[in-house]
């Protein structure tokens, strides 16, 4: 399953990132690819940037971000990236077409995931190397109905739209089947109050995804408390009355919560079992639950 746009910025390591976690903790095992070549962002999403991959006879062994926990109905979460193949965290990849071409090739064939349900490839904005690259070698090499397809991320803004128009007449034209459309970025939660507000309007989406006829799978906010988890590792807390979709939060957190809601941990491990407490996680589960059901 690709995770594509036209445009950089919208979020597309983030809708990675809450996917992943979402059918994880849905029960199922799940990989993340991530070939942003010159931006990989995956290994911080993940807390795991110190983490070094490990050579296996036939390949590489994909970063373990937490492992299966039947008793909670917890699928297993893996990651692959060029990140953890750089010297230092700000190392620059200065790479032409043909040398990115053959490291994605390399990832697709190399890592050695084992038995999954799903997984997921982070991929650059654009149409370039990568992507056809992507395409051609996933076309060429997947068994049929392997491929489930593309989740196209956009932001509700008209110049996003018209960026990520492109890479769904991409998947047109390279045959990649479209799962549906994401609009990210459609307003914003106050960490202070209980409001989310449209600050780059809504609706642009879901405009593009009928035109196309493709699937819209759903709305996300922006949610700051997401950004601490991932940063800093706090539990999401919300003030009194903070509803999102209908939600209330605050009350959820309150009744549900076992009084550790201000832990600031940057745990791996524990990055699931904190997301359960974001306000983004129901519509995150939602979404996940409509493409399992589309895709089997």
């Amino acid at each position: 399953m690709n995770v594509l746009s036209g445009k950089g910025g919208v979020g597309k390591s983030s809708i990675t990132t809450q996917l992943a976690l979402s059918l994880s903790l849905s029960g199922h095992s799940v990989g993340v690819l991530d070939v942003d070549l010159t931006g990989p962002s995956m290994p911080r999403m993940f807390n795991i940037e110190d983490a070094k991959v490990t050579q296996a006879p036939g390949g590489w062994l994909p970063v373990p971000v937490h492992t299966t926990n039947s008793d909670k109905g917890v699928g297993q979460l893996r990651c692959m990236s060029l990140g953890f193949l750089l010297r230092g965290r700000g190392d620059a990849v200065v790479w032409r077409g043909p040398k990115k071409t053959a490291m994605i090739r390399q990832f697709l064939s190399d890592v050695l995931w084992g038995e999954m349900d799903y997984l997921l490839i982070d991929t650059p904005p654009g149409t370039s190397d990568e992507h056809i690259s992507l395409a051609e070698t996933l076309l060429k090499e997947a068994r049929p109905g392997q491929v489930a397809g593309a989740v196209v991320v956009t932001t509700p803004q008209a110049v996003a739209t018209a960026d990520v128009r492109k890479e769904l007449n991409f998947c047109v034209k390279t045959s990649i089947p479209v799962i549906g459309v994401i609009e990210n970025m459609a307003g914003f939660v106050c960490p202070n109050c209980a409001e989310c507000t449209d600050i780059f309007g809504k609706g642009g989406g879901q405009v593009m995804a009928n035109d196309f006829n493709v699937p819209f799978l759903g709305r996300i906010p922006i949610d700051p408390q997401f950004v601490m988890l991932i940063e800093t590792g706090q539990t999401p807390e919300y003030p009194q009355g903070t509803i999102i979709n209908g939600q209330d939060f605050s009350k959820a957190l309150q009744s549900g919560s076992s009084g550790s809601t201000s832990e600031v941990t940057k745990d791996a491990s524990l990055l699931a079992e904190k997301y359960r407490d974001c306000s983004l996680e129901p519509i995150f589960r939602k979404i996940a639950q409509d493409i399992v059901t589309s895709v089997g």
